[in-house]
């Protein structure tokens, strides 16, 4: 390790996947993707060190996705990102579309689970009053 290596704390990528969640093959897509916003540091050996930033932009990246935004708008981020200042009109909207995006999901999901708790009261209601014989049956 040189003395480069030496002064900046770093870990590595099996330390990285056990904080964010990812395996250590996803850390090595989303660094041949160009998800990261920086390079992804090496060893003299050739072995990846990641930062604490690394970690944080991980685990936002790790939400966005799990909220369902495409590869290709987290890719487009991360670009903006690495870019710097001047893009930030720019990425808040790419980040607003995503978020009026999850608020329809949400919605959706809420008349779903609506739906399931009043199917759930039929029953359960029913069921109670041992009334259940024949509820939805196809064959009647």
């Amino acid at each position: 390790m040189t003395t480069t290596e030496a002064a900046v704390p770093s870990l590595s990528i099996g330390e990285v996947a056990e904080r964010t969640g990812l395996s250590v093959h996803a850390l090595r897509f989303y660094e041949r993707e160009g998800l990261l916003v920086g390079p992804v540091q090496r060893t003299s050996g050739g072995r990846r060190r990641y930062t604490s930033l690394d970690v944080e932009w991980l685990l936002i990246c790790v939400k966005l996705r799990e909220s369902g935004m495409p590869l290709v708008d987290l890719k487009h981020f991360a670009e903006l990102v690495r870019r710097g200042p001047g893009n930030e009109a720019e990425r808040l909207q790419l980040l607003d579309a995503h978020r009026q995006r999850v608020d329809a999901q949400i919605q959706a999901l809420e008349e779903c689970r609506s739906v399931i708790a009043w199917k759930v009261g039929v029953y359960a209601e029913h069921l109670a009053r041992g009334e259940a014989d024949g509820l939805w049956d196809p064959t009647t």
